[in-house]
């Protein structure tokens, strides 16, 4: 076997070593630096920062909801088990029955139900989508129907069909809401689940 690294601190400050090395950052907020590099870390491709939307003002308001208290909005199971500090108030709506049964008189995915039932904590909050692009075009619709507004908002579903769509929208039209966001197919839990990670940690 070939020698390897095996403390888990030296592999995780090697590997920001390794990115810094890699990325130019000067594209994003200068606060943004090691969102994007806790981002990267999760999928293993420096690349992506080129496709990076992190808004000014994202980390100030998210990082000021998170000390506030305030809860932290997902779309999957898997964003969830992500998060790494289990302190915070996660609350995933997926698996509530009743995000079944609006999925099914509205003619909806149950991704998209479930962010309604989001309604009562979304003032303030942290909305984060790792998964469902039904889930980040709900969100949008709420918010621009007169929704309370989320502090801020982490947009990075994956997939084929309607994933771009939605986080081009989110980009285009965030009614005023800080975001960060990866355009195009490219997301998926851990990459959002990151963000949260970044904010709570920062890379070190």
């Amino acid at each position: 076997m070939i020698g390897y690294l095996r403390d888990p601190a030296a592999i995780y400050r090697r590997s920001f070593e390794i990115i810094r090395a890699e990325v130019d950052f000067s594209g994003l907020p200068a606060d943004a630096e090691e969102v994007a590099i806790r981002i990267i870390h999760a999928c293993g491709m420096p690349e992506i920062v080129d496709d990076l939307r992190i808004s000014p003002g994202f980390v100030i308001a998210a990082r000021s909801a998170l000390a506030a208290g305030a809860p932290v909005l997902v779309d999957a199971e898997m964003v969830r088990h992500g998060i790494i500090d289990k302190q915070l108030n996660v609350i995933c709506t997926l698996n509530n029955p009743q995000a079944r049964e609006i999925g099914l008189a509205t003619g909806n995915t149950r991704s998209a139900a479930a962010v309604e039932l989001w309604r009562p904590h979304l003032a303030g909050s942290i909305a984060v989508i790792g998964n469902a692009p039904t889930a980040l075009f709900a969100l949008l619709e709420m918010i621009a129907a007169g929704a309370p507004k989320p502090a801020a908002i982490a947009g990075f579903p994956v997939g084929f069909v309607g994933a771009a769509e939605s986080k081009d929208e989110l980009h285009a039209n965030p009614g005023g809401i800080p975001y960060a966001t990866l355009l195009g197919r490219r997301g998926g839990s851990a990459m959002a689940a990151s963000v949260i990670n970044a904010l709570m940690r920062g890379a070190t």
